[in-house]
């Protein structure tokens, strides 16, 4: 069937007049940080729903038929894993969550990354290296939050100013729930979701430990668990609704 010439023009205008519509998603892409690069996003839905089916891996989550999140104590959510992340499926490009630390090192091996260690994250987050950043973030310069002097822009609870957190707060006892992955506002370093959104895995060596940590807080917690001075942890076979993951590589 040919369509009129008319017709295609119109949708066309239709297309460009969008918000965003040209504009690039962040997903997939890395920063260079001198030694190592670290991706610009937390490893989303439709990433890891490629590993899964390369590998045939079935997460922990999936196995028990539930996902952690914290209300009146730790609950076991029927049904929450990292397709149906609040108990419904969850588009592509939303963070993956219901994730634990071996299944989060398992996917970054898999695309020929390494989860990052808590030194690069931590510089990749505060410390601004681009040799020509966008303002006002200066190179060189340390700041107190991933996104810049203020944790106004990130998705965490009350202290953060609006954010594009898609809205469970049905299924939820606080909080909203997380935000798309590369749709609040870019940090330091032009990376989305350092601080907030979902905690992230990192890499603290002892292979061989039953905890490991997790940087960055999330949108159960205010700004305070965005500082660089907050460090946690967490059981290394947790599946929890608030905890993502991004990848690092090494650099020649």
């Amino acid at each position: 069937m040919r369509i009129p010439f008319r017709a295609v023009i119109i949708m066309l205008c239709v297309v460009l007049a969008a918000p965003g519509a040209l504009a690039a998603s962040p997903i997939g892409e890395m920063q260079a940080l001198g030694a190592f690069a670290i991706d610009r996003t937390e490893v989303t839905v439709g990433q890891f729903r490629h590993f899964t089916k390369a590998t045939g891996t079935k997460t922990f989550a999936e196995k028990k038929g539930s996902g952690l999140v914290y209300g009146a104590g730790w609950e076991q959510k029927s049904g929450w894993g990292w397709r149906t992340p609040y108990g419904k499926p969850a588009s592509d490009n939303e963070p993956a969550v219901h994730i634990n630390y071996d299944e989060a090192h398992a996917y970054c091996r898999w695309a020929g990354k390494r989860l990052p260690t808590d030194a690069e994250w931590t510089q990749a987050a505060y410390q601004e290296s681009r040799n020509d950043p966008s303002p006002p973030f200066v190179k060189g310069q340390t700041y107190p939050y991933p996104t810049g002097t203020s944790p106004i822009g990130a998705n965490c609870l009350n202290d953060c100013g609006p954010t594009p957190a898609l809205d469970h707060s049905k299924v939820l006892d606080q909080g909203l729930g997380h935000a798309p992955a590369g749709t609040t506002k870019p940090g330091v370093n032009g990376l989305y979701d350092m601080g907030a959104n979902v905690w992230e895995w990192i890499d603290t060596g002892a292979a061989d430990s039953a905890n490991k940590g997790t940087r960055g807080g999330s949108w159960w917690y205010g700004a305070s668990q965005m500082r660089r001075d907050s460090e946690a942890s967490k059981p290394r076979d947790m599946s929890v609704v608030y905890v993502g993951f991004r990848c690092a590589k090494d650099l020649p």
